[in-house]
């Protein structure tokens, strides 16, 4: 008896110099997690977008954060108009956005430098679309009745510039402004050699819709015949200056997962396709699958991003400088680590 009180006493002396040896703010784990630190907790990144190209190549992120398997956690949102985003953006609503990226430029100026361009996201998707055959060329638009969407914003800056650089103004064309694409479909159908200037994905959405309707110019393809050093770029992905400088982590492990994304959209269309519908983005996934292909996604971070941007900017300043708020950005509206 003596023995076995001896030999528990032992043990018990053995298991306090156990406990006492371990290091400070550790316990044993039943899940096996030395030190039972639970996993550090997901910054959640407030994030937007439009419907339209500039947030296609967003959705294998929404995907990868519903399933849980994104580096951080997204709370996603998607709009109608940029002008319904810039205002929760500067509130400090938002961390992120997708936008037109002369907006962006015109938000940076009016906020004193709130916002960081992360990327670029989408290069040109403005096309002119018509039934029938007499549009082959820039100069055969002029004196014809042109229906468009975009005034004030990329559509219209890019088509001005581009006929600037070809002898033309945009004052030679009869054109007449609609606030949505969905206004211009109708007319499409109901008039016989109707044109119309208009983004992806709606030229797909309006070529499944009405009859011979036709692409008879790319604004990027006219762009990039100027040869000027410089793209036409319709979409960015910008961030809040303070929410970058707080959270370089996050920021880095968003570039890389948006970057995948952008790929993903771009490769795999049938299942990207799937997703643009599934968040909304487009209606019908026989539309998107067709679209994709034609909405030039694109990433470019960095140096890359800040040349490319630098040269659209310049040149839609030179044309008309409230096309970017009236000033170029300073170098602190790109973002582009050390």
């Amino acid at each position: 008896m003596k023995e076995l009180f001896a030999l528990l006493l032992v043990l018990c002396m053995l298991l306090l110099t156990l406990v006492a040896c371990a290091p400070a703010g550790t316990t044993p784990d039943a899940g096996g997690n030395e030190g039972g630190d639970a996993p550090a907790e997901k910054l959640t990144i407030r994030a937007a977008g439009m419907k339209g190209p500039t947030s296609l190549g967003l959705v294998k992120l929404m995907e990868d954060n519903a399933a849980g398997t994104s580096q951080n956690k997204y709370e996603f949102n998607i709009y109608t108009k940029a002008d319904e985003i810039t205002p929760k953006l500067i509130k400090g609503e938002l961390d992120m956005a997708a936008l037109p990226a002369n907006a962006a430029a015109t938000v940076y100026g009016k906020t004193d430098g709130a916002i960081t361009v992360l990327a670029v996201n989408t290069l040109g998707v403005v096309y002119v679309v018509e039934k029938g055959d007499s549009v082959q060329s820039l100069t055969d638009l002029a004196g014809k009745k042109i229906y468009a969407v975009g005034k004030g914003t990329t559509p219209e800056y890019g088509l001005s510039y581009i006929l600037s650089q070809n002898g033309m103004s945009i004052s030679d064309l009869d054109i007449e402004w609609k606030n949505e694409a969905t206004e211009i479909l109708p007319l499409l159908k109901a008039q016989e050699n109707a044109i119309a200037m208009i983004p992806q994905p709606f030229v797909t959405a309006a070529q499944v819709q009405v009859e011979g309707l036709r692409v008879a110019l790319s604004l990027n393809e006219e762009w990039n015949k100027l040869n000027n050093g410089s793209q036409f770029i319709t979409g960015v992905l910008v961030a809040r200056t303070e929410f970058v400088e707080k959270n370089p982590e996050a920021v880095a492990a968003f570039l890389a997962e948006y970057e995948a994304s952008i790929n993903y959209a771009k490769t795999e269309t049938d299942a990207a396709a799937e997703l643009v519908v599934k968040y909304g983005i487009m209606d019908a996934v026989p539309l998107a699958k067709k679209a994709l292909p034609n909405c030039n996604l694109a990433f470019l971070a960095g140096a890359d991003m800040k040349t490319a941007l630098t040269g659209y900017l310049t040149t839609l300043y030179n044309q008309n400088p409230q096309s970017i708020g009236g000033s170029l950005p300073a170098d602190g509206f790109y973002y582009v680590k050390e």
